[in-house]
């Protein structure tokens, strides 16, 4: 493929807070902490950074936001922001930088404090004179779910319960992981009897809000071996963008993301997958409610359109089965503070390929993806990358 990023890069270093509540913590002081663990992770120090980029979406203070607290004075740090794909979009930036061979060792972050921002949630759009004049995001999803049980014909009670199978799942793998938020196991029956947020989802049915940073080192791939014996190479990073019909619109048929599939698409043909199902290992997607997990599996081919429930009743995403989806526990567990989300997902593959992640090891992983979906279903930025060995 004419400009591959294929195997040209590697990362051999990452760091990940525990997401959450973080009171005690300010934006400096979860930096900190994961360029460090980063630093440690690949054996080296400040002096070896030659450029950084640093992913979020409400820090005003652009570069500074990190090179302040690292005292990384004097170089270059540039501040990128793609909705919920800004972390994914650090590394973007920092993987191209290195493979265009500007840069030898790059350094990518991304984070957010949104619990200091005394919002219950995510800030709203702004009214528009359109198909949507006001909006939610659950409302939003509520739709897609509601389109989704009608045109697949699911009642409200087989739909219902595909997505508290999605909830358990995920809920099942963060309980297994330190650095999430909500470390707690839920039944169906716990999911299915939750106070509704916007019908058909529930308050277990959308993951949270949360403060976090994540950060990687990244190298060219023929220098990765010098900074430890198990880099994890890049295979695709692919951004795809949307002409906002479904805002425009009144056909729009909300049971898929556009953006997703051909986003899935290119990263698929960059990385030489030609059967995902088979050939991806595992998966961390954009799960900011169960529906969007349950879609995300079609868009991405892992199920046939309109058949993923067939596959989350086989067990086919849990931990132990034939593709893991959310192993670390997902947004539903993380919560999401938008610029560290893409990283920390990258974070759960690079750990699992390296065999790193205790229990919730996969077996003999090959190929992970990640996928980030920024903005409202209808008008999505999406982002998908592949990382392997």
């Amino acid at each position: 493929m004419p400009g591959s990023i294929k195997d040209r890069v590697a990362i051999v270093g990452m760091g990940c807070t525990k997401f959450g509540e973080l009171w005690e913590k300010g934006p400096s002081d979860m930096i900190v902490e994961v360029v460090n663990e980063a630093y440690a992770d690949a054996g080296v120090g400040e002096k070896d950074i030659e450029a950084v980029w640093v992913g979020t979406l409400f820090s005003g203070f652009g570069g500074r936001s990190v090179s302040e607290p690292l005292r990384m004075q004097y170089k270059p740090v540039t501040r990128v922001e793609n909705a919920c794909g800004s972390g994914t979009e650090a590394v973007r930036g920092a993987a191209y930088a290195v493979a265009a061979g500007i840069y030898n060792v790059c350094l990518a972050v991304g984070f957010e404090k949104l619990k200091d921002a005394g919002l219950s949630g995510l800030p709203g759009m702004e009214n528009r004179t359109n198909t949507h004049y006001q909006q939610t995001n659950p409302g939003i999803f509520a739709i897609m779910a509601t389109r989704y049980f009608d045109r697949y014909g699911l009642s409200p009670e087989e739909g219902k319960t595909m997505l508290a199978r999605i909830s358990v799942k995920s809920h099942h793998n963060g309980s297994l992981n330190p650095k999430a938020h909500l470390r707690r196991e839920l039944t169906i029956e716990q999911v299915l009897n939750a106070p509704i947020i916007a019908w058909p989802l529930g308050l277990f049915d959308c993951c949270g809000v949360s403060d976090g940073a994540a950060a990687a080192v990244i190298t060219r791939a023929d220098m990765a071996k010098k900074f430890r014996p198990d880099p994890v190479y890049i295979k695709a990073l692919q951004i795809c963008t949307t002409p906002t019909s479904g805002r425009l619109t009144t056909d729009y048929d909300y049971t898929h993301v556009e953006e997703a599939y051909r986003a899935g698409i290119a990263a698929y043909a960059e990385a030489g997958v030609k059967n995902p199902r088979k050939e991806i290992s595992m998966a961390e997607v954009h799960d900011c409610f169960s529906i969007t997990e349950a879609v995300t599996m079609e868009d991405l081919q892992f199920s046939p359109r309109g058949r993923v429930k067939e596959d989350i009743e086989a067990g086919v995403f849990n931990l132990d089965g034939e593709l893991p989806v959310q192993p670390d526990g997902g947004l539903k567990c993380f919560g999401h503070p938008i610029g560290a989300s893409g990283i920390r997902m990258l974070y759960e593959l690079y750990l699992q390929l390296q065999g790193r992640a205790d229990k919730r090891q996969i077996k003999e992983p090959r190929l992970g993806i990640t996928h980030n979906m920024g903005n409202e279903p209808y008008a999505p930025t999406v982002s998908v990358a592949i990382v392997g060995l």
